[in-house]
């Protein structure tokens, strides 16, 4: 009997160190939970915030003139927010060239007509020298629209100096490339 209330006792206090143990685990948790809930919300105000702010011009060019630091950039932005950015940048550029193509159909129309029109309507001994030219353009567009440029390069970013100078983002080396828009 006594042996027996003895070892019920050892039980019932390795028992309650057990409880202690588990109740101090699951505090911890509770805690390191609440904190991460703490974070996540800061993240979505700070989101939200992002959203709703634009960039206005000087800010832009304040931006442009500094040159960014690897180490602040790569606080700035974590790994998985910038692959689903050019995941999705990616999506739209896609998107916009499969309606480029999806349309070039209807450009050969226009130029066929064009071409009648100007067959039937154009006195082809003038005006043959500015057929050929505007349809030495067109070739040259529908070139450009099909093929990719030529002139790529591996760089991180650009930064825009000049209207048709361009440095890379991470090492600052110059970069030849065409300017984007008219």
């Amino acid at each position: 009997d006594e042996e027996l209330l003895k070892r019920i006792q050892a039980t019932v206090v390795q028992v309650q160190g057990d409880y202690k143990k588990l109740s101090s685990v699951t505090g911890n948790l509770l805690d390191d939970r609440h904190q991460k809930q703490k974070d996540i919300e800061v993240l979505f105000q700070s989101l939200e915030r992002l959203e709703k702010e634009k960039a206005d011009k000087e800010d832009l060019m304040l931006g442009i003139d500094v040159k960014a630091d690897k180490a602040a950039l790569a606080g700035k932005v974590s790994r998985s927010q910038f692959d689903a950015s050019m995941e999705r940048l990616n999506e739209m550029i896609q998107e916009m060239l499969s309606r480029v193509t999806g349309q070039e159909q209807g450009w050969h129309q226009v130029q066929r007509q064009l071409s009648e029109e100007m067959g039937s309507k154009l006195d082809r001994l003038e005006l043959g020298p500015f057929r050929q030219q505007l349809e030495e353009h067109w070739k040259r567009i529908l070139e450009q629209l099909k093929a990719p440029s030529t002139e790529a390069d591996d760089a991180a970013g650009i930064k825009k100096q000049l209207l048709a100078h361009f440095h890379c983002v991470s090492c600052d080396r110059p970069l030849n490339m065409l300017v984007p828009g008219p």
